[in-house]
């Protein structure tokens, strides 16, 4: 693929983001995944080339799990396949201590990194420097038919506990009408099904580790999340579950059959817009369950844009990345889509605007969600790691997916819960002590 064509020609003006004007005939190479929000972003690509006439874009777009695999081979290898990545709270940490990617502390004062909520800006923070620009930033919450609860005869609280989910999953599920009570994530990946399983075993009071690094998938608060998972979706969820991640859960919910789905928050856009959604005008919103131990069942993520240190257009993926993730790309989003659409949970600022607040009725819920998840205390009982939804330590990507296909096989019924527990303790024990952690 043709990298960049270096055609210094004389002096030019500063660009309108502020950068001195980056060489032109640039073409840069962008890793995004295959989300509404990114899908949207490429389409508004050519307002982004009409102001940088010397930069041509071009797209490689993936679905999840193939994304994760693709950046983390080339980032690792230097391969120098993209010049803008984008990447997860997960990986900035570990990839930016590492040196791997490119420092966005000179981003214009205009792009305003004051703005962002403190929470998601953490996240994308190694000693001091920011590594990576966020996109979209999310939590997970319970999303739910309005309509479907009130013919139940019953009313969602603002802070459901997952007892009350089971009840309405039961209340709710229409199999006869293919309608199902509830929609969880079941694809196997660290990202998708174990994305959603950590997050709720938290509330259970499991963790993956003790303060030792000792596995604890052995223990009954892991066997009271898988077990209530497995009854959730095996009595009241769609058929092939186990195949389900964020995008094919969100197609059933568009479409009416899912009852409840507990997913990223960043999805009630989609869920309340009557162009995708025939649901739209019947959707309620939850805090994410609990089991009363002091944790909701929330994730804390963010989906960035970062520059890859193997670069040879450094510059020009700059100018991209502060373009796609400014206040100004929010206000060309609502100028085209309308203001519930603007990509979500980064700046303070945008849940200070009237005109978002008043379009989007699920603007607070997702700014209280995304504040009560805590990375750095994520469970009931003391653990040696940071992360929600993940272990921040690099051996998680390989182990969380390994984990989740036990998890996804349980749910297809392939193997019992016991045995995939069984599995996921040995699969972590080896690894710990492979990785010199015991």
């Amino acid at each position: 693929m043709t990298k960049t064509i270096r055609a210094l020609m004389g002096a030019t003006a500063l660009t309108a983001i502020g950068f001195a004007a980056t060489a032109q005939d640039t073409t840069i190479t962008i890793a995004t995944v295959n989300n509404g929000d990114m899908i949207r972003m490429q389409g508004l690509t050519d307002e982004f080339t009409a102001e940088h006439p010397g930069i041509t874009v071009e797209w490689v777009t993936l679905e999840e799990n193939v994304l994760r695999q693709r950046v983390t081979t080339d980032i690792s290898t230097n391969g120098g396949q993209f010049d803008v990545m984008t990447i997860g709270t997960y990986e900035v940490p570990i990839w930016g201590a590492q040196d791997w990617l490119v420092s966005l502390d000179d981003l214009p004062e205009d792009w305003d990194a004051d703005d962002l909520l403190p929470a998601i800006r953490g996240g994308l923070t190694v000693d001091g420097t920011l590594y990576a620009a966020p996109f979209y930033g999310e939590s997970s919450m319970v999303m739910y038919r309005t309509d479907l609860m009130e013919a139940a005869g019953m009313e969602m609280p603002e802070a459901p506990t997952w007892d009350f989910i089971k009840e309405a999953a039961a209340a709710m599920t229409d199999e006869e009408n293919e309608v199902y009570g509830i929609c969880l994530r079941g694809k196997a990946g660290w990202g998708e099904n174990m994305a959603f399983l950590t997050a709720m075993s938290n509330s259970f009071g499991a963790r993956w580790f003790d303060e030792d690094w000792a596995p604890q998938f052995d223990s009954e608060a892991w066997a009271n999340t898988v077990d209530f998972y497995l009854d959730l979706l095996t009595n009241y969820g769609p058929p092939g579950a186990a195949n389900n991640g964020f995008n094919e859960n969100l197609a059933l919910f568009q479409q009416g059959k899912c009852g409840m789905w507990i997913d990223a928050t960043v999805a009630a856009s989609f869920v309340t817009n009557p162009n995708d959604s025939t649901v739209a005008d019947s959707v309620g919103f939850a805090l994410a369950p609990d089991n009363g131990l002091g944790k909701r069942g929330n994730w804390l993520w963010a989906w960035s844009l970062a520059i890859p240190a193997g670069t040879d257009a450094p510059e020009a993926a700059k100018e991209f990345v502060a373009w796609a993730t400014s206040k100004a790309y929010t206000e060309l989003v609502a100028e085209n889509e309308g203001w519930a659409n603007v990509p979500p949970g980064t700046r303070t600022s945008l849940y200070e605007n009237p005109e978002y607040l008043d379009a989007a009725p699920f603007a607070e819920m997702t700014l209280q969600s995304i504040n009560a998840a805590d990375p750095t205390s994520p469970t009931v009982d003391p653990v040696p790691y940071t992360g929600v939804q993940f272990v921040a330590i690099p051996e998680f990507a390989g182990l969380g997916t390994l984990v989740g296909q036990e998890f996804s096989a349980a749910l297809a019924g392939q193997q019992s819960a016991e045995e995939a527990l069984e599995a996921a303790q040995a699969l972590a024990t080896d690894e710990m002590e492979a990785a010199g952690y015991r």
